[in-house]
């Protein structure tokens, strides 16, 4: 990158409701204790459970020699328990609105179990999330079809060492941009930031840190990527699932979500844009 970024590890907290507007600006919003200490503890456990398929065990540093392991969040009441907390679903109604978005039992997506390691885990480049499997990889298009927001749950505590996710502010707005030059048919997500001039990643950044029970609701479009090296002590346990929306979003000014209002708002600014198709 052509300048040094700097990251923003300052972080709402929000118990009285979402701050709307920074999420319009800025294409994130933080839940902290979204669930509790215990059952973000039971959820670990879940998690510890999956990995022994893999012979990996908590009690037997020995086994973490992989510096990432992918699983599929799993299904049990404690993940049940996280994903129906009354403070999250206020937040996606706040943010994409009461009745839109889709309930589901359990949290859903993946978790990608990110180990103390020097080694190159893989999965690390600026991306957007994608809504469908479009054969060889996530499209998205600019009406987020199927995707109202991305969620991502924190297990385990995440510090600065802790390989945290690395959001890219206000990122979201340019990515509308982009997106809108393919129309419906959309376009991968891992190609959108290719279409951004190289000054956009000299934006601020924000890392995904805090506590078990934090929950962090970024804009669909957000750029983002994962990070490496992990020098902290302790497994990475974060689930990364989509909020899902059956038809997308409106663009036409009567939507007012402010997930919406984010897309129409980066949409009329082309200032970032690298290519124009």
């Amino acid at each position: 990158m052509p300048c040094k970024r700097v990251v923003n590890t300052v972080h709402r907290s929000h118990h009285d409701g979402v701050d709307t507007n920074g999420f319009i600006r800025d294409g994130y919003a933080v839940l902290r204790g979204a669930f509790d200490a215990d059952t973000a503890a039971a959820c670990r456990q879940s998690i510890w459970d999956a990995l022994a398929t893999h012979g990996v065990r908590p009690d037997d540093r020995s086994t973490w020699t992989r510096p990432s392991i992918r699983i599929d969040t799993p299904d049990g009441e404690p993940f049940r328990a996280a994903a129906v907390w009354p403070a999250l679903h206020a937040a996606y109604d706040e943010l994409i609105g009461a009745g839109r978005w889709t309930a589901r039992s359990g949290v859903g997506g993946t978790v990608p179990v990110r180990f103390p390691s020097e080694q190159y885990p893989g999965d690390v480049g600026w991306h957007i999330e994608g809504s469908w499997w479009g054969g060889t990889e996530y499209w998205a298009n600019v009406f987020s079809r199927a995707r109202g927001l991305l969620a991502l749950f924190l297990f385990s505590d995440v510090g600065p060492d802790d390989a945290p996710t690395r959001l890219l502010l206000g990122s979201h707005r340019y990515a509308a941009a982009v997106l809108a030059t393919r129309g419906d048919a959309g376009m991968p997500g891992g190609d959108v930031p290719d279409l951004l001039r190289p000054s956009t990643f000299c934006r601020t950044t924000a890392e995904a840190t805090g506590a078990a029970g934090d929950v962090y609701l970024c804009h669909p479009f957000i750029v983002h990527t994962a990070t490496w090296p992990h020098r902290g002590t302790q497994p990475r346990m974060i689930a990364q699932p989509a909020i899902h929306v059956a038809d997308g979003f409106a663009l036409d000014g009567t939507d007012r979500s402010p997930v919406a209002q984010a897309i129409v708002e980066g949409i009329a600014d082309t200032s970032q844009l690298r290519l124009r198709t």
